[in-house]
């Protein structure tokens, strides 16, 4: 295990991140042993920014100005022993049908058909907007596979505590897994994201 998580009660440091490639297919990435730490969710509900805060970066991984445009899968080596899988942002209301089918096909091709299956994946949403009917879908998938995911309410700031307490127990209710709060404008949920990565 990395050496920055010896102490799991302190914020991880994280000395070495960097982009290494966008894949839509079969790519060798996937024959390197790194455990995956995937992170999926519509457009718009700060996946980039959870991603950076993590890994205590700023702009390691970039938001598009035009919400729908990634449509490759990312991959970015975190010290020897993880990849952080960002997937396209999907539901974006301006994309065309055939578009939003082709990232939900090469979606859950990476989540239920590639070999990663040393993987932790966190299904991210904005706390205000709620789930989508993709989000479930996702969920309910991973845990039909054993699989380990958790959701990340992003964007708790907007919510009061009791808002956030009801949020948590709706959403727990419904998927039957965790459900962490992150705010990136306020610095919260890092330690218990990486608990879960650890873990």
């Amino acid at each position: 295990m990395m050496s920055i998580m010896k102490q799991t009660q302190e914020e991880p440091i994280i000395n070495h991140a960097q982009f290494v490639t966008g894949v839509i297919g079969t790519d060798d990435v996937f024959d390197i042993d790194r455990k995956h730490v995937a992170f999926v969710g519509r457009s718009n509900v700060g996946k980039s920014s959870v991603i950076n805060y993590l890994l205590g970066r700023n702009s390691l991984v970039r938001s598009s100005s035009r919400p729908g445009k990634t449509t490759e899968i990312n991959f970015f080596e975190v010290e020897d022993d993880y990849f952080f899988v960002d997937l396209p942002g999907y539901g974006f209301a301006r994309m065309g049908e055939k578009q939003r089918e082709k990232l939900r096909k090469l979606i859950l091709w990476y989540l239920m058909y590639t070999d990663a299956t040393d993987r932790v994946t966190f299904v991210v949403l904005d706390a205000q907007a709620g789930l989508t009917d993709f989000d479930r879908e996702i969920v309910t998938l991973l845990q039909s596979e054993k699989q380990n995911v958790y959701v990340i309410a992003n964007k708790m700031d907007k919510l009061n505590q009791k808002q956030q307490h009801a949020l948590k127990l709706q959403l727990e209710s419904e998927l039957k897994v965790p459900v962490l709060f992150s705010t990136t404008l306020k610095k919260r949920g890092r330690k218990e994201i990486w608990a879960k990565i650890v873990g």
